[in-house]
């Protein structure tokens, strides 16, 4: 039997019938998962960081011909292509854009002249303020228990601060989705009752059947507790959320000079690995510095982050790569298929809402 659907202003800003994202975890969120996503009514989010313009013009109309239901694209707002990738999706009919960094007035004015909604992603209160400002349709506010870069800050008291500052879950503001620490109805439940209008997962999405990320790697996250992640600023010079392993620890032990030399050679295997010239990644960096809080160091740093994820999540190699996850590893224990982990989903924060509903 179908979940009953669950309509909240995110599922109706993005045309989904249940309030679950995907995110767009790089060299993960292929469309095979995407699809499988939409699929199952959710919104399933292509991660584009870690393509070539010519690999996500590929990944997007490979995705469309395994769904025919709104899918995202994630952005990096200061990629020096970031127009002629949203001119991509412009042109493919692509739904949702989001981003990890907040884009330009500009840009979001151009998504959604031609009607793309506008998803970033924030991680403190007065950033969704200042992006709603410019016009986003919706953000994510990710807490600290999240995989990938992070904050500080918990979820239970990240979302209500950002609910607050964009004035309430009533019409006036835009709706807010929430991530970290989410798996299962209860946690969706409880986003609504905080005045969010859905939920983002994405270590519960890594571990799926239709997750492409090798199964030795799976098998390698199910076995791990609570306790088995660490904020590290090893890896690109930001706090990142991974699996605690022999080589984390080892990043967490070493010099720093050691760290830039390896992240500088891991660098130049990602630009050769991608075609990308120097004077594009110097680009690239520069705009980073301009838009962010980031540091010269932290940028060189962050070349280590698609290698050392790549090496992980896609070639298997635990001893070489890195494993973002989010605390909520130690509650997963199983590999439903996207469908199935929707179902459940859904059926208890049915089960959940009904239940409090007798308490009146």
């Amino acid at each position: 039997m179908t979940a009953e659907g669950l309509s909240t202003r995110f599922t109706e800003l993005v045309g989904v019938k249940y309030p679950i994202v995907q995110t767009g975890m790089g060299w993960v969120s292929g469309p095979s998962l995407t699809a499988a996503t939409a699929n199952a009514g959710g919104l399933g989010i292509l991660a584009s960081a870690t393509m070539t313009y010519d690999e996500l013009e590929f990944a997007i109309k490979k995705t469309k011909t395994l769904t025919d239901k709104p899918f995202g694209v994630n952005l990096r707002a200061d990629a020096s292509d970031a127009n002629e990738r949203v001119d991509l999706m412009i042109r493919e009919g692509v739904k949702v854009a989001s981003f990890a960094l907040a884009p330009k007035k500009e840009l979001i004015a151009k998504l959604k002249d031609h009607g793309l909604a506008v998803i970033p992603s924030i991680g403190a209160a007065k950033h969704a303020v200042k992006v709603a400002s410019w016009g986003a349709d919706a953000v994510i506010v990710q807490g600290g228990e999240g995989g990938g870069h992070t904050g500080p800050v918990a979820t239970t008291l990240l979302l209500p601060s950002v609910v607050d500052a964009l004035g309430g879950a009533g019409e006036t503001s835009i709706p807010v989705v929430a991530a970290g620490g989410f798996f299962d109805g209860r946690g969706l439940v409880a986003a609504l009752s905080y005045g969010a209008e859905g939920v983002a997962m994405g270590t519960r999405f890594l571990l799926t059947s239709d997750s492409a990320v090798p199964d030795s790697v799976k098998q390698e996250y199910l076995q791990r507790s609570l306790n088995d992640t660490v904020v590290s600023l090893k890896v690109d010079g930001m706090p990142h959320r991974v699996l605690r392993t022999e080589l984390v620890n080892a990043l967490e032990n070493g010099s720093r000079a050691k760290a830039l030399i390896a992240a500088a050679r891991n660098a130049n295997e990602f630009k050769q690995m991608t075609g990308m010239r120097w004077t594009t990644m110097l680009r690239d960096g520069a705009s980073m510095k301009k838009s962010g809080e980031r540091s010269w160091q932290q940028i060189i740093m962050a070349g280590n982050t698609p290698m050392l994820l790549k090496a992980g999540l896609v070639d298997g190699n635990t001893e070489a790569g890195v494993l973002a996850s989010g605390q909520v590893v130690g509650m997963i224990s199983d590999l439903p298929s996207c469908d199935d982990l929707i179902q459940s989903i859904m059926t208890q924060a049915h089960a959940r809402l009904d239940a409090l509903a007798s308490l009146r």
